[in-house]
């Protein structure tokens, strides 16, 4: 049987739906083979979230009561503007990253991850197409975080901290952090069982992820 593994799922007022169900849809897929895999929602206070466009979320803990979790999974969403201000959830990033556990984003989850302070120094990426107007979240974070170094990846893995591309690349990260917590041949099986695979081999193809050699913490 599969390690037991714990990723906790970090939400704010204004996620995109698409994130929660890439993240925490495929961790439930996943369960299926790996028993003794468990994931839950975090929010700042726990309790109900107002999704983007109105769908609710009800998440299973707030910051204070958040159990052990090997991964902090930071989604994204049209929210992400004003996550990234908070310093609740800034620290609440960081805290997690100082006491060894790994954080990955989804989406605009990484401008957040950024805002941290995680990013500096690292490589990573984010989302890259937006609907005409609006300004790359890729862009911005090049503009406002200037110690980072951006790329156009699926998904970048510096060893503590990893970045994803955005909305349905979050299938993607998910798949790779269940790849390197709970084994390839789980992740593999995963991507079956959701009718993933070619895409997931498509994407790999078309944005390849980066992988750096792992490295100490960066302090933010």
């Amino acid at each position: 049987m599969a390690k037991g593994r714990t990723f906790a799922i970090l939400a704010y007022e204004g996620i995109e739906p698409i994130d929660i169900g890439a993240t925490y849809g495929v961790l439930s897929m996943a369960k299926r083979l790996a028993p003794n895999l468990r994931f839950f929602v975090i929010s700042k206070h726990g309790g109900e979230l107002v999704m983007a466009n109105g769908l609710r979320l009800i998440a299973d803990y707030g910051f204070a009561a958040c159990p052990p979790a090997d991964a902090l999974i930071v989604l994204g969403g049209p929210g992400w503007q004003a996550a990234a201000e908070d310093e609740d959830i800034r620290a609440f990033i960081r805290d997690f990253h100082r006491l060894d556990g790994v954080v990955a984003a989804v989406c605009t989850g990484g401008m957040i991850v950024a805002a941290a302070g995680l990013l500096d120094g690292r490589t990573a990426t984010t989302k890259r197409e937006v609907v005409a107007g609006e300004a790359r979240p890729l862009d911005l974070m090049s503009e406002r975080h200037p110690d980072t170094h951006t790329v156009e990846a699926r998904v970048v893995d510096t060893g503590t901290v990893l970045t994803g591309g955005g909305v349905s690349l979050g299938i993607d990260m998910t798949l790779y952090l269940i790849k390197r917590f709970v084994g390839r041949g789980i992740a593999e099986e995963t991507a079956r069982i959701l009718e993933y695979r070619h895409a997931w081999k498509a994407n790999s193809v078309a944005l390849p992820d980066l992988v750096e050699k792992p490295r100490a913490a960066v302090s933010p």
